[in-house]
């Protein structure tokens, strides 16, 4: 067994003892960067462990190596024993095994270093240590043991887990799963396999609401010949459920859901579910279709979208721009506190329709939502002549791109409220902002899916010559 401190390389197969310093953004343990030797991951390790680990890949392009852990040499007092039974097997939650109170502050941690070059304090990450809060499950059907299973890729494969009993989704949606794997099986339906592009089922999306209530999706390559009946049969079984569409995606590749839903088909009960997140002691409604982003925690949305609305204090008259406005939830809660008119923008088309019918649940006027390219709507909003007062961001990972910052700043907003789900795109994007003439003045880090390395930061910008108020 070789200290990788003192080795000069290792190869797969080969038995090594480091010391973990860190967590890599995949909520793996990390080594040191030695000198002469590669940086070592190994997934189950914390900060602060010594590990025994066997090399499983060394890299050809930079000084990393990843290994699998075989023994805890010294254990670190952040070590918890993890509540799933998948853990370890599944990704669902990496970091189970992790003190909560010590998540939140490698959170806070990776933040701050990938903000590191903008002059701004990181605050404390916001956060609660509560399982069962994921309201929605991604599950890929496979035959294991001979029955039929709704699981889990394990990471970094395509080997599907059995995730029943998994203790991040909250409870409706595992007992769902396990009712609706047991028909699929009864059924015959054949899972999808990837490589011979044969079978019947290629996902399940379940989607539970603040009450408990679910939205079945179930991805199909082509429509399932007794589709009606296994629904009705499952919401039989599962009355909570208040609906089954099929989604048919045809694509290759990894993608969940295609990009056309022309082909959908309710096969029983309702398209679409409602749900709410509470932000400042109101609820705040929203229509959900199958394939709508919404935040995974109700509690932590609520908080993050009410800091959101505090932050910009929007006033009677003012124009405010949701870019990447999924739903629409944070434009409610805007004109909800006194914004006059709310424009948001959402490429995709049925998320729109979502926030439109969004709208009308919580009866909010001056509120419209708009399908396109955010930069060519930004673009067009000045062109109209028209400025914002106010603008919030809440892109997907890879942030903002630049001509949809130079949009932004064209319309002259005296405050931005950026959301991001990345650290590095953020660091990124207010790096551009601060060029040119916008500064953070704080940014708040989110523990939006306790027990995974995943940390959502709210950073609240103004005019360099503004003090904010």
């Amino acid at each position: 067994m070789s200290d990788t401190s003192r080795s000069s390389g290792v190869k797969p197969g080969e038995r090594v003892t480091v010391t973990c310093v860190d967590l890599d953004d995949e909520g793996a343990g990390i080594s040191a960067a030695p000198a002469d030797g590669p940086r070592v991951h190994v997934a189950g390790a914390l900060p602060g462990e010594r590990v025994s680990a066997v090399i499983e890949h060394v890299s050809s392009h930079a000084p990393e190596a990843w290994a699998r852990l075989t023994a805890i040499e010294t254990r670190s007092p952040a070590r918890r024993h993890a509540l799933c039974r998948a853990f370890g097997s599944c990704g669902g939650c990496i970091l189970g095994h992790f003190d909560h109170a010590a998540q939140l502050g490698w959170k806070r941690e990776r933040v701050a270093r990938a903000l590191a070059n903008i002059d701004v304090e990181v605050g404390p990450c916001v956060g609660k240590p509560f399982h069962f809060y994921r309201n929605r499950s991604k599950l890929v059907p496979a035959r294991i043991d001979g029955r039929v299973v709704l699981g889990a890729y394990a990471p970094r494969t395509h080997v599907v887990v059995d995730t029943a009993g998994c203790s991040i989704a909250t409870p409706p949606l595992d007992d769902t799963a396990t009712a609706l794997a047991a028909l699929l099986d009864q059924a015959g339906v054949v899972p999808y396999d990837e490589r011979t592009l044969a079978g019947d089922l290629r996902h399940v999306v379940l989607r539970a609401n603040a009450d408990g209530r679910v939205l079945a999706t179930w991805v199909a390559p082509w429509p399932l010949a007794n589709g009606p009946e296994l629904a009705r049969a499952f919401r039989v079984v599962r009355p909570e459920v208040v609906g089954v569409v099929e989604h048919i995606n045809r694509g290759r590749g990894n993608a969940i859901f295609a990009p056309d839903t022309s082909d959908d088909r309710i096969l029983d009960g309702e398209p679409t579910i409602e749900d709410f997140v509470e932000v400042r002691g109101e609820r705040v409604r929203v229509r959900l279709s199958g394939g709508a982003f919404f935040q995974a925690n109700h509690g932590i949305a609520g908080e993050a979208y009410a800091a959101i609305v505090n932050a910009l204090s929007p006033r009677p008259g003012e124009r405010v721009v949701d870019a990447y406005c999924g739903v629409g939830a944070i434009g409610i809660a805007l004109a909800r506190a006194g914004a006059s008119e709310i424009i948001g923008i959402e490429v995709h088309a049925g998320a729109v329709a979502d926030a439109t019918a969004s709208a009308a649940l919580n009866r909010v006027t001056g509120v419209r939502f708009v399908a396109g390219d955010v930069a060519r709507e930004i673009a067009a909003i000045d062109r109209a002549g028209l400025r914002a007062d106010l603008v919030v961001l809440n892109p997907p990972r890879k942030g903002c791109a630049p001509e949809v910052l130079a949009a932004v700043v064209r319309l002259a907003p005296r405050a931005i409220a950026y959301l991001s789900c990345d650290p590095d795109t953020l660091g990124r994007d207010l790096a551009w902002l601060a060029s040119h003439g916008y500064r953070a003045t704080s940014v708040t880090p989110y523990d939006m899916l306790p027990y995974t390395p995943h940390v959502e930061a709210l950073a609240i910008v103004y005019p360099a010559i503004s003090t904010g108020s």
